[in-house]
């Protein structure tokens, strides 16, 4: 009589081929998607740009769910997720600073936002490797929902009319995109200190356990 085994442990390569990683990498691809119809410039490809890149936002949320629906959470989407994120804001905001749609301090609150990002996951990299888990503030959320409008109103980019109740007139996105660029650049800086402040907190409290540990230990030695 054969020994029941247990379910096959999943490898890297089922990983791969699962749903949530699949709609993940298609994210990843929509990228060039994205940059290509906005470089064509017009009224109507930046339309498009606009709707695949809001596809590709709303991807996100649905390759987590299913993940944790299904129990598909896997070390490889752990890695994935989050990079293809990274990768779809700071693709689209570079390509921004390149097709002129911001000035110099538009320019200097995309590095600030990128920097701001390189910084966090190094940040919390580093706080893996101490044992220390820093989980996502709702500063760094808020941040995340005015960085992802402003992003869609500046590929939009073009003025529009309005005729909605007792809104009526022009209106140009790309100049209220870029006051929601703005706002999420002060969130990202007060979240990013946030997050630091976390990081000292939980390094301290994790070197204040091992030392009282060390006490014990020797007291109960002696």
């Amino acid at each position: 009589m054969a020994k029941n085994e247990g379910p096959r442990p999943r490898t890297l390569r089922d990983d791969a081929f699962n749903l949530p990683n699949l709609i993940t990498f298609m994210r990843i691809i929509l990228i060039p998607v994205v940059l290509w119809l906005m470089a064509a410039g017009t009224p109507r490809a930046n339309f498009w740009a606009a709707f695949v890149y809001v596809f590709a936002a709303i991807s996100d949320f649905v390759d987590g769910y299913i993940a944790r629906k299904r129990g598909l959470v896997s070390v490889l989407g752990k890695f994935l997720d989050p990079l293809a994120d990274k990768l779809l804001v700071m693709a689209t905001l570079i390509f921004l600073v390149y097709m002129g749609r911001l000035n110099l301090l538009g320019t200097a609150a995309v590095i600030i936002l990128i920097g701001r990002e390189l910084s966090v996951t190094a940040l919390r990299t580093i706080a893996m490797s101490e044992g220390v888990v820093i989980a996502a503030g709702s500063g760094g959320k808020d941040k995340t929902a005015f960085q992802m409008v402003a992003i869609l109103l500046l590929i939009l980019h073009h003025p529009y009319e309005l005729d909605y109740f007792f809104i009526r007139g022009m209106t140009n996105l790309s100049e209220v995109g870029v006051v929601f660029l703005y706002i999420s650049v002060i969130l990202a800086i007060t979240s990013a200190r946030d997050y630091f402040s976390l990081f000292v907190e939980a390094v301290e409290a994790k070197d204040r356990r091992l030392s009282a540990g060390a006490q014990q230990g020797a007291a109960d030695e002696t």
